[in-house]
């Protein structure tokens, strides 16, 4: 295990340390909420990744020598949480920042913004709807 150890462990978890780094470094150094969202997503997801490498290289050379079937469900347990990271991750940086440009939070430094005739039409959908089950109601 020792060679596993230095070859494969240790610089997924390093790697897993600077980019969650890079993260956090994003959350000060961008200018918008957008940008400041985008860096910590993607450098969250990329550094659980590694993490998560790095705890399965752990796991399979603890299976290898004999360690047990409570090895083989920690691999099991580590990919069902990566999934459900990944797909949470990028679906609430989503989430947030449909919220924000609908607040009135618009990118400082966007040139073009295709979202906005969009934006228009789907909350002119939503009020109508909204009217129509109030009328309902009454």
């Amino acid at each position: 295990m020792g060679w596993m150890m230095n070859v494969l462990i240790i610089p997924f978890a390093v790697l897993s340390m600077v980019v969650n780094t890079l993260g956090v470094t994003s959350l000060f150094r961008f200018k918008d909420v957008y940008m400041r969202m985008h860096g910590a997503t993607k450098c969250s997801t990329l550094g659980a990744l590694f993490a998560s490498l790095a705890v399965i290289v752990y796991a399979i050379t603890q299976l290898g020598a004999g360690g047990g079937v409570r090895f083989a469900v920690l691999i099991v347990h580590v990919v069902l949480a990566l999934f459900g990271l990944l797909i949470g991750n990028s679906t609430s940086a989503h989430v947030l920042s449909r919220a924000a440009y609908r607040s009135g939070i618009l990118p400082k430094l966007a040139v073009i913004d295709e979202y906005a005739e969009f934006s228009k039409k789907e909350m002119a959908e939503e009020l109508a709807e909204a009217e129509a089950k109030n009328e309902e109601v009454e």
